[in-house]
């Protein structure tokens, strides 16, 4: 995954968003593409990697205040982008489905939120290589396709990529900030 130019160490950093908010750039070049592929396909060793020798306490420990413990990002990160593949998915085959949103939130606190991360870390290796493999053959009209959200509007598969590649970066510098701020 490329590296943040955002220091976790700065204490003018919103912890909420240490990356900054998602923005759709006014023109999107096959070169963003590329990097929000290799982002994608980089996220489970990243992933992997800042949840490194974390003990149970640790991924108790919510990432901010009121915010979600390392082990309910880790599964939303998973629930997100299964949800992502599959919208992505009915975009190529469909045409411009409206897809079904989902309360995240409500998600983070279901039971199996609890289970270990290992189940999410798994789940996201295959997910990912198989979104990567599916973004990887898409010719260029298939990224100008899309789907409706009921709250953001349309949606192409271009601008969803480059979503889900700012998602990926967002959760692993929570983890990061989290880690430096812990001295862990």
């Amino acid at each position: 995954m490329p590296s943040d130019p955002v220091s976790p160490l700065r204490s003018n950093v919103d912890l909420r968003y240490p990356i900054g908010r998602f923005q759709v750039p006014g023109e999107i070049l096959s070169d963003d593409r590329l990097l929000a592929i290799a982002t994608l396909a980089e996220l489970p060793s990243e992933l992997r990697n800042v949840l490194r020798g974390l003990d149970g306490a640790q991924t108790e420990t919510p990432y901010r205040e009121g915010g979600w413990t390392v082990r309910q990002v880790t599964h939303h990160i998973a629930d997100s982008h299964m949800n992502a593949l599959i919208r992505v998915k009915l975009a190529l085959t469909e045409e411009w489905p409206t897809i079904k949103p989902y309360d995240e939130a409500a998600w983070a606190r279901l039971h199996d939120a609890t289970g270990p991360i290992e189940w999410s870390l798994e789940l996201i290796e295959s997910l990912h290589a198989r979104w990567v493999m599916l973004l990887q053959s898409m010719k260029a009209a298939e990224w100008q396709r899309g789907f409706v959200h009921p709250e953001m509007g349309r949606q192409t598969v271009e601008a969803a990529t480059l979503l889900y590649a700012w998602h990926s970066r967002h959760h692993v510098a929570h983890i990061q900030q989290l880690r430096h701020r812990e001295a862990w």
